[in-house]
């Protein structure tokens, strides 16, 4: 047989039961009745039960729980016995040999309630199971190891003010995690530590209650309040928990306002603008937040309709403003009457109030130097546009409001007159007019009058001034636009060429009216005529037909246009009338007169390419003449190419015979003789150099030695030049001429003009004739007496 022992608390805590079986065997009944011998039953040698273990275990040894054997087990040892499932080999260990089952560690029911193991028994040398492998229970048995705990603590909780006893406040909450299902370990109950006598709390079910009647929020708001779990019922020897509940009295308006001044003082100056603050008052209330909030008015007081009063944003002060204008003159101080009342009431506590209290306010007016003020806002004007100058249009009138009444004095702002059409009087305010009026070019005139104290200059006020300028007929209508018009070359007699039509820039009432009609002298003209059709319009009409191009071409009909109103205006204008080639439909063709002067086969086509033939030619001959100029250059014979490089490179200044250092003078000494074979004499230019030097000595030009000189050299040059059809036409050095000891103007050359300190004369410049005029106008010594240009 196999059996469970357990030898742990063998009276209360641990049961064990036996249940013995045979392993293997046969059936004594069954032999007698001859079953078959190969139906053989196994029974189990296990009794299977639940193990019970207390819980937290603090011994040194091993917590000892049962013991497991079985009925081959001879106590030979070759028997092992295994042990499998939860905790087994970490929380369980059993011995093998003997089959104890012993806990190695600490068993906590909160963490872990019960285990589930396997047990089985094998042949020790062979390893084979002798019986099949089952499973067993062990639970841990539950001990007061846990303390009741508020797991939302603390705790915040709200109550209003003045609650009667046993309103609710908060419900709390313990739990406890030993088992409520044994014994009282999870049994809980509550009790007040601190917070008495405001406060209580059910011992059952947790709730906070109040316990004390009318708590003033206004006296004391925050109360803290600890509530304790205790569990065993509350016993001796129970564990505990505590929290903390926070609770605030919620405001409720049991409070009325109060002003904390019976009679307010404010001041406020008379210059002051409409809604301006004159101050604000406040009715203090105990209450907060919405209970607070007041709502003032002006039920009384000889300023009700002067002052106005509203509450601020925060809805707690009432602020006074200024509803109309102040004048210190009129009255000096108002007396207020104002009222502040709750907005918001509570009819629980009705009976505390009223809710509502009542200030005087007096407010005094300060004088302040005001500007002066018109007697009107605004002032209006009509004004013919003939009026003369210096016409009184107006009286504007201003006072000093202040007591003290200063003389005021009257000006024109320029900004609104910038053309000065108008004056006023400094003292009286009387406008006039200083230019005159033209309704035409300016129709209205919007002026500034300002007004200013003697006494305070800083002290001004305006007020406008609108003028309006009347019509007046001063302006003679005139044709508008159509100063022109045409007739057909094939017009008949009565024919209308032209509508014409008058503007006026006058305005009159009844609207214009034009009259139309032919100048005197042109009433009887033989061409045209004039129809007023009575509604502002006239027609010119033609007075016959066998209109001719060889004739008279333009017409001048002058017209006179005349108004309605009085005086009456007139004009005359010009309307110019042309002949013109019309088609049948009356189309303009061509108002040409040169036109009509080529033969009739000459079509207008043809005139065009004419035309464009012309044009063409001279833009060919233009372009000849331009690339025929631009080819044109001068020819140099190249054996005097060099001779003529070196005079026409010259651009020094000359020094006369004296200065040496220009170039080298001894090469001029020796010219070259002059080429045998010079050809024709050239007459484009003769040689004008032998008048210019008349004073000089003339030496013999081709023959002559080295007597000649510098003279001879030239005169050589310029008869070379002169019949040399390859040189160029002039010589650039007939200027030299002008000057050097043998000429008129003598040596020009300044280099010895350094050692003299003294200012030149050039009055002798004005005696070298017409070819130093130019250079005697530059040192400023013409001829006085000779006449003006103008």
């Amino acid at each position: 047989k196999l059996t469970w022992l357990s030898t742990l608390l063998p009276v209360a805590l641990c049961v064990l039961t036996l249940m013995p079986h045979s392993l293997l065997g046969k059936s004594s009944k069954e032999d007698n009745t001859g079953s078959s011998a190969l139906l053989h039953r196994i029974k189990r040698g296990w009794v299977w039960n639940q193990f019970f273990v207390l819980e937290e275990y603090t011994g040194l040894e091993p917590l000892y729980i049962g013991k497991l054997h079985s009925d081959m087990d001879k106590g030979d040892g070759s028997i092992k016995y295994i042990l499998t499932g939860e905790g087994a080999g970490t929380t369980f260990t059993i011995d093998d040999s003997t089959g104890d089952i012993h806990a190695i560690q600490r068993l906590d029911r909160e963490v872990k309630a019960q285990y589930v193991l396997r047990a089985q028994a094998r042949n020790r040398l062979t390893d084979r199971p002798l019986e099949p492998e089952s499973e067993f229970i062990v639970k841990i048995q539950d001990i007061n190891d846990n303390e009741p705990r508020f797991l939302d603590g603390p705790y915040q909780a709200t109550v209003p003010e003045m609650s009667k006893i046993g309103t609710s406040v908060i419900q709390l909450t313990a739990t406890d995690a030993d088992d409520p299902t044994y014994g009282n370990s999870a049994r809980v109950v509550y009790s007040i530590l601190e917070g008495q006598p405001y406060f209580s709390v059910d011992a059952k079910t947790g709730m906070v209650r109040v316990s004390l009647a009318d708590m003033d929020r206004e006296t004391r708001e925050n109360y803290t309040v600890v509530i304790q779990a205790k569990d065993m019922g509350g016993q001796l020897g129970g564990l505990a928990g505590t929290t903390t509940v926070n609770i605030t009295l919620s405001d409720v308006n049991d409070n009325p306002p109060m002003f904390d001044q019976r009679l307010y003082q404010m001041s406020v100056p008379e210059s002051v603008p409409v809604g301006s603050v004159v101050g604000r008052i406040w009715a203090k209330d105990r209450d907060t937040g919405v209970n607070a909030e007041m709502k003032y008015s002006i039920i009384d007081g000889d300023g009700r309709d002067t002052f106005d009063i509203s509450t601020d944003p925060t809805n707690l002060f009432g602020i006074i403003t200024v509803k109309k204008p102040l004048n210190f003159e009129n009255k000096p101080s108002y007396t207020l009457k104002v009222e502040g009342a709750n907005t918001h009431l509570d009819l629980a506590f009705h009976h505390r109030g009223p809710f509502k209290d009542v200030t005087i306010v007096h407010v005094s007016v300060e004088d302040v130097d005001e500007p002066p003020v018109f007697d009107l806002p605004a002032y209006y004007i009509e004004l013919p546009e003939d009026t003369e100058i210096g016409t009184v249009m107006k009286t504007v009138s201003a006072r000093d409001p202040d007591a003290a009444n200063h003389t005021v004095r009257y000006s024109i702002e320029r900004s609104s007159d910038p053309e000065k059409y108008f004056y006023i009087e400094i003292t009286s305010g009387s406008l006039m007019t200083v230019r005159l009026l033209d309704r035409e070019e300016v129709g209205w005139h919007n002026i500034t009058v300002l007004a200013m104290e003697m006494n305070n200059p800083t002290q001004i006020s305006s007020v406008s001034v609108a003028v309006k300028v009347l019509d007046v007929n001063d302006n003679p209508p005139s044709l508008t636009d159509y100063l022109e018009a045409y007739v057909c070359d094939n017009a008949k007699a009565g024919q209308l060429i032209q509508t014409v039509t008058a503007v006026d820039p006058d305005e009159p009432l009844g609207g214009q009216h034009f009259y139309y009609s032919l100048a005197p002298e042109a009433a009887n003209n033989p061409n045209f005529t004039l129809r007023d059709n009575q509604d502002n319009t006239a027609w010119i009409l033609t007075r016959r037909g066998g209109w001719s191009h060889q004739g008279q071409t333009v017409f001048y009909l002058p017209i006179i246009i005349s108004d309605s109103e009085q005086p009456v205006q007139t004009s005359t204008s010009t309307l110019t009338i042309r002949l013109c080639s019309c088609d049948q439909g009356g189309n303009v063709m061509s108002c040409n007169a040169e036109a009509y002067s080529l033969p009739t086969s000459l079509s207008r086509g043809a005139l065009i390419a004419i035309l464009a033939c012309i044009f063409v030619l001279l833009v060919m001959i233009l372009l000849m003449l331009s690339l025929r100029s631009h080819h044109k250059k001068p020819y140099l014979c190249d054996e005097e190419e060099n001779v003529h490089e070196n005079i026409v490179r010259y651009d020094d200044e000359g020094g006369g015979e004296e200065d040496t250092e220009a170039f080298d003078i001894a090469a001029m000494w020796n010219p070259r003789e002059a080429h045998p074979n010079l050809g024709k004499m050239r007459q484009d230019m003769l040689p004008e150099i032998e008048s210019l030097s008349r004073y000089i000595p003339q030496a013999c030009v081709m023959g002559g030695g080295g007597d000649g000189g510098v003279h001879g050299y030239v005169l050589a040059k310029l008869l070379e030049a002169d019949m040399d059809p390859c040189a160029p036409p002039y010589d650039s050095l007939q200027t030299y001429a002008y000057e050097g000891e043998g000429s008129v103007a003598e040596s020009l050359s300044s280099l010895q003009s350094g050692t003299s300190n003294t200012d030149h004369e050039y009055d002798y410049l004005n005696e070298w004739g017409p070819r130093f005029k130019k250079l005697a106008e530059m040192y400023g010594v013409l001829d006085t007496n000779s006449p003006p240009p103008w």
